[in-house]
């Protein structure tokens, strides 16, 4: 982990104390049965982690969407993060990333014709008017929502980064952590994403021993692998290059918006292309300003060919965006992703996931 300055943590580590004793307080309220779980009638899959910042969460919703929607009828409920709107909203075709989030519009457009996706801050309301509208709903899956105690879950799943594990952070704001690491406890199954290449046995023991967990809690490792570049625009796409293709005479401007770029950065660099790169925070709403940035770093950049490669949730907030002028709309494209699990455990997951809701 990245060592902090004095400074920052004289200032930030007392608030972190602070922070720490304020969720403990708030999690023995719920264990002690003072704040109340709701249980329901269908049962619930919660996914989310400890750290703020890009898990992997909704690639392995996802994943599990895709495992599961053809034995039961999933509802899908998130709070639709950085969304315009407020309260209960259905997603339908007319939905954009403004009315529900870019990650449940994402969800919706890859899943919509087999499930339910709805987004509400407050889960219990949420799932209740899921319910009364789809009635044949027999699943729910909530995104992000690990901290979300009001409803009690079936199962719990929750995924931290191989290369940022739970057990060598700190609290907010000196760290990255929502709450103790203590309260991995809760969790029926935990998932280390974003791993290398090739980890040994004895990586995968060292990792499973710094998490300590309990025997009824398993444990999976997992890895993003990328797809063929897609255009972000059908509209306006040509010929669709592969980034095999690509030599050191081509240019890619990498263009996102998401919590932890560094392992889309890193696998665009490892081609051949000479690649740029344009970050921006996570779940950004691309301004004119911002459009006006790209596309002139997009012209100045010089190559036999040239292309703007951005991430999938991105590119759910940029195909609808009025900044972006026509003349370069076929030049951008969006590299999906998909989740493996290491090992061949990706059924044994789904299997441990089926078990724990029947």
């Amino acid at each position: 982990m990245k060592k902090r300055p004095l400074l920052h943590k004289i200032l930030l580590l007392p608030l972190s104390k602070i922070y720490g004793m304020v969720t403990s307080v708030r999690n023995k309220m719920f264990d002690l049965g003072i704040l109340k779980q709701r249980e329901f009638d269908v049962p619930v899959i919660v996914v989310g982690n400890l750290a703020v910042g890009g898990t992997g969460k909704t690639p392995h919703t996802e994943f599990i969407i895709s495992s599961l929607r053809h034995g039961y009828h999933i509802g899908v409920l998130s709070r639709g993060y950085k969304r315009g709107t407020k309260g209960f909203v259905l997603a339908k075709r007319e939905s954009s990333p403004h009315d529900i989030g870019d990650e449940p519009y994402q969800i919706y457009r890859k899943y919509g014709h087999d499930v339910t996706v709805a987004v509400c801050e407050d889960r219990c309301k949420g799932i209740n008017e899921m319910l009364r509208l789809d009635p044949d709903i027999n699943l729910v899956i909530l995104d992000d929502a690990f901290q979300h105690r009001y409803v009690k879950p079936a199962v719990s799943i929750v995924i931290t980064e191989y290369a940022r594990p739970l057990y060598l952070d700190s609290m907010l704001p000196y760290g990255r952590l929502r709450e103790s690491v203590k309260g991995l406890n809760r969790a029926d199954i935990i998932i280390v994403s974003k791993c290398p290449e090739g980890l040994s046995p004895i990586q995968y023991s060292l990792f499973a021993k710094n998490l300590m967990l309990f025997p009824y809690q398993k444990l999976y490792f997992s890895k993003f692998a990328y797809g063929s570049l897609v255009p972000v625009f059908q509209e306006k796409a040509a010929d669709v290059p592969e980034l095999s293709w690509l030599s050191n005479h081509d240019a890619v401007l990498a263009v996102c918006g998401i919590g932890n770029p560094r392992p889309f950065i890193k696998f665009l660099k490892s081609f051949e292309a000479r690649v740029k790169v344009n970050l921006f925070p996570d779940h950004h709403n691309y301004t004119r300003r911002d459009i006006e940035t790209v596309v002139r770093r997009f012209d100045d950049m010089k190559g036999s060919r040239k292309m703007i490669v951005t991430t999938e949730k991105d590119a759910v907030r940029l195909v609808g965006n009025p900044y972006i002028p026509d003349r370069i709309k076929s030049h951008i494209y969006y590299l999906p992703i998909k989740v493996e699990f290491d090992r061949n455990e990706g059924n044994a997951f789904i299997d441990a996931v089926q078990k724990a809701i029947k």
